[in-house]
C-alpha cells in the first residue's frame, strides 16, 4: 500500500526542508504524530540518524512510540525515514521538494513494506488506512504551507 500528496508552496525549498527535516517540528504539523525526538545523541537530520515519534493513531488512540531511521537526507531536496518494528522496516515516509517558478512543490508519500500480514490487512480495511494517510498528508502539507508562506 502506498500513496502521495503534492502541495505547491510559495517559499524556497530550503526553508521548507528545514521545517520537515527537524523531526522535533512534527507535532506542529502532523495530525497523528504529536511529538518526536532525536535518539542516540543525534541533534539533527543525517542519513542513518534515529528518532522516535509519539503517535496518537487516528487522532484518538491508541497512543504509542515508534522508532524511525532517516533514509534520505538531502537539504532542500528530500527527507525520508523508515518506521521500524525492532530492526524490521514496516513503513517508509518521504518528502520530495521540487523548485518551481513560484516556489516549491512538496510531495509527501508513504509506502508500507509488503508482507503476508499487510496483504490480509489490505483486504480488511487497508484502503481506509490509505485514505486516512492521504487526508493526513494533505493536512500536514497545508499546515507547513501556512507557516512557510507567512
Amino acid at each position: 500500500m502506498q500513496g502521495s500528496v503534492t502541495v505547491s508552496m510559495a517559499a524556497p525549498a530550503e526553508k521548507i526542508w528545514d521545517l520537515i527535516a527537524d523531526v522535533r517540528n512534527t507535532g506542529k504539523f502532523s495530525p497523528e504524530t504529536f511529538e518526536a525526538e532525536w535518539l542516540d545523541g543525534a541533534t539533527g537530520p543525517a542519513l542513518g540518524a534515529r528518532f522516535r515519534g509519539h503517535v496518537r493513531r487516528n487522532e484518538i488512540g491508541p497512543v504509542y512510540w515508534t522508532t524511525c531511521r532517516v533514509t534520505a537526507c538531502e537539504p532542500g531536496r528530500e527527507f525520508g525515514f523508515a518506521v521500524l518494528a525492532g530492526d524490521r522496516v514496516v513503513n517508509n515516509w518521504h518528502y520530495r521538494l521540487e523548485p518551481t517558478a513560484s516556489g516549491t512543490d512538496v510531495t509527501e508519500s508513504f509506502r508500507l513494506e509488503q508482507n503476508p500480514v499487510l496483504a490480509v490487512y489490505s483486504l480488511f480495511g487497508g484502503q481506509l488506512r490509505r485514505r486516512r494517510n492521504l487526508r493526513d498528508m494533505r493536512k500536514t502539507l497545508d499546515r507547513i504551507k501556512a507557516v512557510v508562506e507567512q
